[in-house]
């Protein structure tokens, strides 16, 4: 059995926020968010959040089933944050311990640690790095077996040489911590209770350290500043973009695409620059994205054509869709196959069927349009009173000529034509012609006025 524990009472003082450091977020996901996840596909049958500073917005953006919270009322160190855990530890459990401010470790590589613990072992995450200065040193003896870690801030100058770290990231046996973690003492620089002290005592114990390490550094790298957290973004997006183009998708620049949930794409997809994908967003078989369009929680049909600077959101859009440049899809909006919105349409709660067009600066809401319709230039269907939302229907083949304006609710018959410059404020039967406008009257003799002196 596995109980997973995630450190996350810190405060962050350095991202200067009013927001809990581990709420930040990469990829559009909180730092934590992001540990949990991996703590599920890892398969922590109990997870535990050590939470402290902000405890109340951590708890109510992580609650869930199968996660439980404790509070460390005051930050005294990571072992007194897992000492804070100890009451809810199975006495049989294997215990993972995770930290909410390092969010891009592998499923993979905490599979690996946690298949070395058993009564007799227990596993350290550690890293080897260029510039160590700040990290816990990794002391080994003669033969290469891991004695002590000792922080940088207690080293001696022979120890700040070691370059090999500690991740913090460790799996131990619950009885081992319940032994272990009650005999720390805070007789150090910091005057904090070290979970790295427990080394020592395993040591003591006969309990070997076993070692494993990440594929990259990035995976036990923690965010502290917003310098930090920008590079771990762009290392984060990096993997993202380098999935997609395994998956056979063209991403004409990999360094600017900004994946911000879950993107799934099919084959021929193509993808331009600066674009953004938030939430879950599925892309057919053969669909162009086109520069800096931002698609949020959105399905885009086969061959459907994405043109540059349109933003749909909560929208679904069948096959060989033809959208932009400058459109908005707003949520609600749904496209069959072969249906263009042109340049500066804003669609919202719109159903429009095959075929139909709204090719330029229309708004379309609260409507159920036809298939084979063509809505002119300037149309807007006018559904708010300032109170209410109302519907207008277009039927199949009829023709909304341009800078109309469909005052709902109204319908508009199959095959019907609407003159353009109308104000439609009543029913249209099928196929039939209506004209809503003031008649137009040519003056002689006017003059322009002129500018008093």
């Amino acid at each position: 059995m596995l109980d997973i524990l995630v450190l996350a009472a810190g405060k962050g003082t350095r991202m200067r926020s009013d927001l809990p450091k581990v709420l930040h977020p990469i990829g559009g996901k909180a730092l934590v968010q992001h540990v949990v996840d991996t703590a599920r596909k890892v398969g922590g049958e109990h997870i535990l959040i050590i939470v402290g500073h902000g405890a109340e917005k951590v708890e109510e953006r992580m609650a869930a089933p199968d996660v439980k919270f404790a509070l460390q009322a005051e930050q005294l160190g990571t072992g007194h944050a897992v000492q804070q855990a100890l009451p809810h530890l199975r006495n049989d459990a294997t215990v993972l311990i995770l930290y909410g401010d390092v969010p891009l470790t592998r499923v993979e590589t905490l599979q690996k640690l946690i298949a070395q613990v058993n009564d007799t072992q227990m596993g350290l995450l550690t890293v080897n790095m260029q510039d160590p200065t700040g990290y816990g040193r990794i002391v080994r003896d003669a033969s290469g077996l891991v004695t002590a870690i000792v922080e940088h801030k207690d080293a001696s100058e022979t120890q700040r040489k070691i370059a090999e770290i500690n991740t913090g990231i460790m799996a131990v046996k619950a009885k081992h911590l319940q032994k272990w973690l009650p005999q720390l003492n805070n007789n150090n620089v910091q005057g904090e209770y070290y979970l790295t002290d427990i080394i020592a005592m395993a040591k003591a114990d006969g309990v070997a350290i076993q070692v494993e390490q990440p594929n990259a550094v990035e995976e036990v790298e923690g965010i502290n500043n917003r310098q930090q957290q920008a590079a771990l973004e762009r290392f984060y997006q990096k993997q993202k973009a380098n999935e997609l183009m395994v998956a056979g998708v063209t991403l004409l620049d990999p360094a600017r695409i900004d994946i911000r949930g879950n993107l799934q794409a099919g084959r021929d997809v193509v993808i331009d620059v600066n674009c953004v994908f938030e939430g879950n967003v599925v892309l057919g078989d053969g669909v162009t994205i086109e520069p800096n369009c931002v698609i949020i929680n959105a399905t885009i049909g086969k061959g459907s054509h994405i043109k540059a600077y349109s933003h749909i959101e909560d929208s679904v859009l069948a096959d060989d869709c033809d959208i932009g440049p400058y459109a908005r899809l707003r949520p609600g909006t749904h496209l069959a196959d072969g249906v263009k919105i042109g340049n500066f349409v804003e669609t919202k709660k719109a159903i429009i069927a095959k075929g139909s067009k709204v090719n330029h600066l229309s708004y379309i809401g609260d409507a159920n349009i036809g298939s084979g319709v063509n809505v002119g230039a300037g149309t807007i269907t006018c559904n708010y009173d300032g109170v209410n939302k109302f519907k207008t229907d277009i039927g199949d083949n009829a023709f909304i000529g341009s800078n109309s304006a469909l005052v709902a609710p109204v319908k508009i018959g199959a095959g019907a034509t609407v003159g353009a410059g109308s104000i439609i404020t009543k029913d249209v039967e099928a196929a039939e012609l209506a004209i809503a406008r003031s008649k137009q009257r040519n003056i002689q003799g006017w003059e322009r006025p002129t500018k008093k002196k």
